[in-house]
C-alpha cells in the first residue's frame, strides 16, 4: 500500500498526499546534526521510519524508506526500485552499525536487480 502511494486494490486508504508526507525527510539539517548514530549522513527522519536522502551505498537511494530494528529485522520500500524486501534474523543489533547481515542482504537484493 505505501508502495502504491496509498492505494490497495482498488481503495484508497491512505491520502497520497498523507503517503508523501510520510516517507519525505521531515528533519532540517540542523535537526539532523549530531544524530548521524542513528541516521549517517545518507538518512533522515519520516513520519514514523527512516528515509534516504542521498546514495551511499547500493543500497541507499534518495526515497527509500523503512526502518532497522535493534531486534534483528529491516524492513524497506523502494519506490524509485519498486521494491520491498524484509530481512527477519535472531541477530539483535549491540552497536548503532546494523549487523553485516542485513548489509549483506540488502547489497544482493540490488544487485539482483541489476
Amino acid at each position: 500500500m505505501m508502495l502504491n502511494k496509498g492505494r490497495h486494490g482498488r481503495g484508497q486508504i491512505l491520502s497520497r498526499a498523507s503517503v508523501e508526507l510520510m516517507t519525505s525527510d521531515q528533519l532540517t539539517p540542523e535537526q539532523r546534526a549530531g544524530c548521524e548514530v542513528f541516521f549517517g549522513t545518507h538518512s533522515s527522519w519520516g513520519f514514523g521510519m527512516a528515509v534516504d536522502i542521498q546514495r551511499n551505498e547500493i543500497f541507499h537511494t534518495p526515497g527509500r524508506f523503512g526502518w532497522t530494528g535493534g531486534h534483528g529485522t529491516s524492513a524497506y520500500t523502494d519506490p524509485a526500485e519498486g521494491m520491498i524486501g524484509i530481512i527477519f534474523t535472531p541477530r539483535m543489533m549491540d552497536s548503532p552499525e546494523p549487523p553485516k547481515v542485513f548489509t549483506d542482504f540488502w547489497t544482493l537484493a540490488y544487485g539482483a536487480m541489476e
